[in-house]
């Protein structure tokens, strides 16, 4: 028996977030530079996207670039913009074909402009595509995106536009970056880290949080499927009794 045919199909996380850690120190274990992680980091982004497409996950989210990123080495900056353009021209086929809609969160005027150009590019060709929505998380912190979020209803509030006593959760989820997409309901973590490192704090209010020590490379479909099945054997409850 395989692991996919364990999963109950009555019970797919429909948002999965992911925390795709481990690239430099993976790579860093067979000697290698931390680019050549990154680099086979993106053959996993391929393999967990085909996976969610199987199970029938609607949406997938994943963390590229935060931040708090841009503080790296200049050259592996460089090296993560230019192998994020390439990557993006280079599937892009594939996400048409699959019915894949490519979104973003974060702020993508922090990218260069030929990246962010590409980035939008993919973006409007996808736009109908409705079998999964693919959104990567780039130059994001969810602190950055709720500080964001009250300058903006400030301003609003200033032109009266709404009533404070009427600012409810509906309300604040429509300001957020992921306004477009439902809260997650798995976030998987690899790399070995226990945390969630400023990436999507409202959100992820009662999301399950699925750790393992993998490093990003080396996750595969099997390691998916794996936390597809813990998150079917834990209780949601969002702070009720069943």
């Amino acid at each position: 028996m395989t692991l996919f045919s364990e999963i109950d199909s009555q019970n797919i996380p429909k948002h999965v977030c992911v925390i795709m850690d481990g690239n430099g120190r993976w790579a860093k274990t067979l000697g290698k530079e931390r680019s050549f992680g990154h680099q086979k980091g993106i053959q996993s982004v391929q393999n967990i996207l085909k996976a969610s497409i199987k199970l029938g996950v609607k949406y997938l989210t994943l963390f590229a670039f935060s931040k708090e990123n841009w503080d790296r080495p200049k050259y592996e900056v460089n090296m993560i913009m230019t192998l994020l353009k390439k990557s993006i021209q280079k599937y892009k086929n594939d996400l048409i074909e699959n019915g894949v809609k490519l979104n973003t969160i974060g702020n993508l005027h922090d990218l260069p402009g030929n990246v962010t150009k590409t980035i939008e590019e993919i973006k409007d060709v996808t736009n109908k595509n409705e079998k999964i929505t693919l959104t990567i998380a780039l130059s994001y912190s969810s602190r950055w995106e709720i500080i964001n979020l009250i300058k903006k209803m400030l301003i609003e509030h200033q032109k009266e536009k709404f009533n404070v006593k009427n600012i409810n959760e509906k309300m604040v989820n429509n300001y957020l970056c992921t306004s477009n997409l439902p809260d997650p309901d798995l976030l998987i973590r690899t790399g070995g880290e226990k945390r969630i490192s400023n990436f999507l704090l409202w959100q992820l209010a009662y999301a399950e949080l699925y750790f393992c020590n993998t490093n990003w490379p080396e996750f595969n479909k099997e390691d998916f499927y794996k936390a597809v099945l813990e998150y079917q054997k834990r209780e949601r409850r969002f702070g009720k009794i069943n």
